[in-house]
């Protein structure tokens, strides 16, 4: 037996159920790990409310880990005993062990560790395809990122600036803003103290930005459309303060002929080839210097409800793992 946190039935921080469940050995394909961290992140708790539905109730909620090889089912040959591995895949990572289809892993270079590599397979992935293949942010590039303090955003500030993108963030605090700073912002505006849409269009003196990043989606929405420029992207890639509503395609002509996407990381890695394209070109960010991967909050696996709570009340920054 092993400890996980299941969902039972969908709903607020609750329903996070610290519980015994059984591992059988691994299948053909699969690979049993022993996880040493867990990543927390906003579709956790999409999952958890119902806002994303899961394939089954009960399930185990989370998305992304890292570990250690323990066996290896029958016809895998390029995973061993030992092996420090990580994996984005949806649900299943809020375990102390579990067995994963071995195509979904990735193996770790020696200089990153499990909480970074914990962090990086869903929030730096995002950040790759985000920034290298949804919008190719180039030098010059004026881009604004919401949410800039968050797990995401730190990682997606440091990028795009090593891009030599002009980087504008939002953030809710004062205390947000100097960490915001510190990761590759120009430009940080309060959102709770400031008007966003007038902040940007001075600080690019009218000419708005190429590329709006938008995980927070309703409360930045419809605002979000008026920071760009002609023929400038929206990119809203997260719901955290619930889904965009609906609205007329002829916004976004209102608005100087913009393009418009909701992308998921699925759609990004969905094969070998584009799995390891994406985790070579974020781990080698990390080891050329261009990323910076701290880790800001710790829970224990069994405290997952508060970190669910916190998480979702805006109390934490940065990245925020779960220890098995």
């Amino acid at each position: 037996m092993t400890k996980a946190v299941r969902v039972h039935q969908v709903g607020g921080p609750e329903v996070l159920t610290y519980e015994d469940v059984d591992v059988p050995p691994p299948g053909h394909g699969e690979v049993r790990i022993s996880q040493h961290a867990i990543g927390l992140n906003f579709i956790d708790t999409y999952y958890r409310s119902g806002l994303y539905k899961a394939p089954a109730l009960p399930f185990i909620a989370g998305n992304e880990a890292s570990g250690e090889v323990v066996s290896v089912g029958s016809g895998v040959t390029n995973f061993h005993p030992g092996d420090r591995v990580a994996y984005y895949t949806n649900l299943g990572s809020y375990t102390t062990e579990r067995n994963i289809v071995a195509d979904k892993l990735v193996k770790l270079p020696d200089a990153i560790t499990h909480e970074q590599a914990a962090v990086l397979m869903l929030k730096g992935l995002t950040v790759f395809y985000l920034l290298h293949k949804t919008f190719r942010v180039e030098p010059g590039h004026r881009v604004l990122i919401h949410a800039a303090a968050g797990g995401i955003g730190l990682l997606a500030c440091q990028w795009a600036k090593a891009l030599g993108a002009n980087v504008i963030g939002t953030v809710g605090s004062k205390e947000k803003a100097e960490l915001a700073l510190a990761n590759g912002c120009d430009h940080v505006i309060l959102y709770n103290e400031e008007d966003f849409v007038a902040r940007v269009k001075q600080i690019s003196r009218g000419e708005l930005c190429d590329v709006v990043y938008d995980g927070v989606g309703k409360a930045t929405f419809p605002g979000s459309l008026s920071c760009l420029k002609p023929r400038g992207m929206f990119v809203s890639f997260g719901n955290a303060s619930g889904p965009v509503p609906p609205f007329s395609l002829l916004e976004l002509n209102n608005h100087g002929s913009l393009f418009a996407t909701r992308p998921k990381l699925n759609d990004y890695v969905g094969t070998r080839r584009e799995l390891l394209e994406a985790a070579d070109t974020m781990f080698a960010a990390v080891l050329n210097g261009k990323l910076h991967v701290p880790i800001h909050h710790a829970y224990a696996l069994k405290d997952a409800q508060k970190a669910h709570r916190d998480l979702e009340s805006r109390a934490t920054v940065g990245a925020s793992v779960l220890r098995p």
